[in-house]
């Protein structure tokens, strides 16, 4: 493998480039041409200096052809239609590894949520939205507590490549790894992708109540009754429970429900000190992939009469202006009082 392609040149693209780049050529694939020109002239994005086996393109062709091995570092809001673009390039020999945490719902349309009754079958993980728009079968997720910022930094970090093919996640912990980045591998696809999608929910609230100045006690407790609902709606999803207890689950939810640099956890602060919802979301400088997935979710929940309260109450002082300090004391006063009850 002499090189490696990523689609997306986000903050957590270019972090992969910067991983990648120490063991394989890569391409990177952009519809900017001011950032492709950019990494190709000055090789530098986002203020990051990037090495010279590094190569950016706006042609989709190119990067198909030269790469057998492609990262998608996409929202999940545009993952569909980036997968009908690729598709007339892809082929069976490529493998591809999607590192989007989040759910796809494309297939109704966004402003019928609240109207349509729709089920578990109509909510896809990006793996499925691949497999549903191309012919490439050996698929994977990368997943696990990867702040970009700590990583881009130089500090050390790990991940979890998952993967339902034993040499997908070889091939993806060879590429890589280093003295600074490890990757365990797992075999349940499905239960990393759910708990990369679910652990942003649990970050917005986490974000919520440091933004009304609460401490480490309920933070904790958010985060194992977040981690509880996160392994009863990965289990309803047929997943298993335990594959919620590693790096990819709890690992993951504990970095960005307590990360200052974890867009989620800074929405929720942000929209627990009065900003606009709206303004929040027009001046992030990425995509918050909680806020959809809690729509998501929430609707899911209700219609399959899951038993979520955190992404209920959660869901009604994000969009529907409930109070927060009640939807807090809602939560505090929950008569569900079983501690663990998922193992």
């Amino acid at each position: 493998m002499k090189t490696v392609g990523i689609i997306g040149a986000g903050s957590f693209g270019i972090t992969l480039v910067k991983i990648l780049s120490r063991n394989v050529n890569v391409i990177i694939y952009s519809r900017n041409e001011s950032v492709v020109k950019d990494i190709n002239e000055k090789h530098i994005h986002m203020g990051n200096e990037l090495r010279l086996n590094v190569k950016a393109t706006t042609d989709i062709k190119e990067i198909t052809k030269g790469c057998e091995l492609l990262f998608a570092v996409v929202p999940s809001s545009n993952f569909r239609q980036m997968m009908k673009d690729f598709c007339p390039f892809l082929k069976p020999s490529h493998i591809m590894i999607q590192c989007t945490k989040g759910l796809d719902v494309s297939r109704i349309c966004e402003e019928d949520w609240l109207n349509l009754n729709f089920k578990r079958d109509d909510v896809c993980t990006m793996t499925e939205v691949i497999r549903q728009e191309s012919n490439v079968i050996r698929v994977g997720c990368l997943s696990g507590p990867n702040l970009a910022k700590e990583i881009l930094s130089g500090q050390p970090a790990a991940t979890v490549i998952a993967s339902e093919f034993d040499e997908v996640i070889k091939l993806g912990q060879t590429v890589l790894s280093s003295k600074k980045f490890f990757a365990f591998g797992s075999h349940d696809l499905k239960a990393a992708e759910i708990a990369g999608a679910f652990k942003n929910i649990i970050a917005v609230a986490s974000g919520i109540l440091a933004g009304m100045g609460m401490g480490k006690n309920m933070q904790s407790l958010l985060i194992t009754r977040g981690l509880r609902e996160m392994i009863s709606f990965g289990t309803s999803m047929g997943t298993s429970g335990a594959a919620y207890l590693g790096v990819a689950g709890i690992g993951d939810l504990i970095a960005t429900a307590t990360s200052e640099d974890s867009r989620n956890y800074t929405f929720g602060k942000r929209f627990a000190s009065g900003e606009d919802f709206n303004h929040i979301m027009a001046t992030s400088s990425e995509v918050v992939e909680g806020v959809r997935t809690l729509k998501i979710i929430n609707q899911l929940a209700k219609n399959e009469k899951l038993n979520l309260p955190i992404v209920q109450v959660l869901y009604k002082v994000v969009y529907e202006g409930f109070d927060i300090q009640r939807g807090l004391e809602f939560l505090m006063n929950d008569s569900y009082a079983v501690d663990v009850d998922f193992l």
